[in-house]
C-alpha cells in the first residue's frame, strides 16, 4: 500500500512540473514560432505550436535596418556581459578569498560594511551624481564598473572558501608559496564549481539589465539589446524607432513579426550559457551555501 501511494505522489509531482515546464517554455516557443512565421498567418492568429509560412525575413529586416540598432544592440549586450562577468568574477573571487582568510585584520568590519551597502541603497539621485562625477554617464564603464561586486555572489564565494580546510594553505605556505600562488594554484582549481556560478548570475544581471542603461545612457550606440527591446515593444515613442509593416516583393513582415525576431535576439544569447554551466550551478550553490 505505503509502495502505491508513494507512486500516486510521484506521478502527480512529475504531472505538476512538466505542466509547470509547458507553462514556462510555451511563451517562448510561441514568440519563436511567429517570428518566423508568415505575415498573414501572424495576422490571422494562426500561428500557436508550429510556424505557418516559414518566413525569416524579419531576422534579415532587424539586422540590416541601422534605424533599429538590434545588431549594434546586441553586439553592446555581448561586449557588456563579457567583459563586464570576468571583471566582476575577478574582484568578487579575488575579494572573497582575501575575506576568507582568518589572519586578514578587520575582515568581519568590511564584510559588515559590504551587507550594509547591500541591504541600505543611497537612492538614484546620489548614484547618478556620483557616477556623472566619475564620467561614467554615457559611458560603456557604467556597465562593467559600478556593479561589479555583488554581495550575495560574494557572500557565496567566501562561504565556498572558508570551507576548504586550511591544511591546505599551511602546507603551501611551508613549501614557499605566498598568497597570490596559493589562491592561483591550489584554491582556483577547487573552487570551479562556484566560479561557474557566480559567473552565470553576473551574465544573467548584466544582460537582463535595462534599468542602468535606461538611466545612465542616453547615446543609441552604447545602448544594449533590453533597452532597445524596450523602447521598441514596451515603450514605443517619438524618441525611439517604430516597427513598421513592411510589404514587398523581398521582404513580407508584421511588427509581431519583428517584436518576436528582437525577443529571441535578446534571449537566446543568454539561455546558450547554461550548457556549459549545468553540471557545475548546484553544486556550487549548495556548496557556498554551506557556511552562512
Amino acid at each position: 500500500m505505503k509502495k502505491s501511494k508513494a507512486t500516486f505522489f510521484d506521478v502527480m509531482n512529475v504531472t505538476i512540473l512538466i505542466i509547470i515546464a509547458v507553462a514556462c517554455v510555451y511563451p517562448f516557443w510561441n514568440i519563436l514560432m511567429v517570428s518566423i512565421s508568415s505575415a498573414t498567418s501572424v495576422l490571422a492568429a494562426k500561428v500557436y505550436l508550429l510556424p505557418h509560412g516559414v518566413n525569416v525575413d524579419s531576422y534579415r529586416y532587424i539586422f540590416t535596418t541601422p534605424r533599429l540598432n538590434i545588431a549594434g544592440s546586441v553586439y553592446n549586450s555581448l561586449l557588456y556581459t563579457s567583459t563586464g562577468g570576468v571583471f566582476a568574477v575577478v574582484l568578487t573571487y579575488f575579494t572573497a578569498y582575501a575575506l576568507s582568510r582568518k589572519r586578514l585584520v578587520g575582515r568581519r568590519v568590511v564584510m559588515l560594511l559590504f551587507i550594509f551597502t547591500y541591504m541600505f541603497v543611497a537612492g538614484l539621485i546620489p548614484n547618478y551624481l556620483i557616477l556623472s562625477k566619475l564620467g561614467f554617464v554615457n559611458s560603456r564603464l557604467v556597465m562593467i564598473i559600478p556593479n561589479a561586486i555583488n554581495t550575495f555572489l560574494l557572500i557565496i564565494a567566501r562561504s565556498f572558501l572558508d570551507s576548504i580546510p586550511i591544511e591546505m594553505e599551511e602546507s603551501a605556505f611551508i613549501d614557499g608559496a605566498n598568497d597570490f600562488q596559493i589562491m592561483l594554484r591550489i584554491f582556483m582549481p577547487i573552487s570551479i564549481p562556484v566560479i561557474a556560478t557566480i559567473s552565470v548570475f553576473y551574465a544573467i544581471q548584466i544582460w537582463n539589465d535595462f534599468i542602468d542603461p535606461l538611466i545612465y545612457l542616453s547615446k543609441d550606440a552604447l545602448q544594449p539589446i533590453q533597452l532597445v527591446l524596450y523602447n521598441l515593444v514596451l515603450h514605443p515613442g517619438a524618441n525611439s524607432p517604430v516597427l513598421e509593416t513592411i510589404m514587398t516583393d523581398q521582404m513580407s513582415v508584421v511588427p509581431k513579426n519583428l517584436e518576436g525576431a528582437a525577443i529571441v535576439l535578446g534571449m537566446v544569447p543568454i539561455m546558450l550559457i547554461y550548457p556549459f554551466a549545468q553540471r557545475y550551478f548546484t553544486k556550487g550553490i549548495l556548496l557556498g551555501a554551506v557556511k552562512g
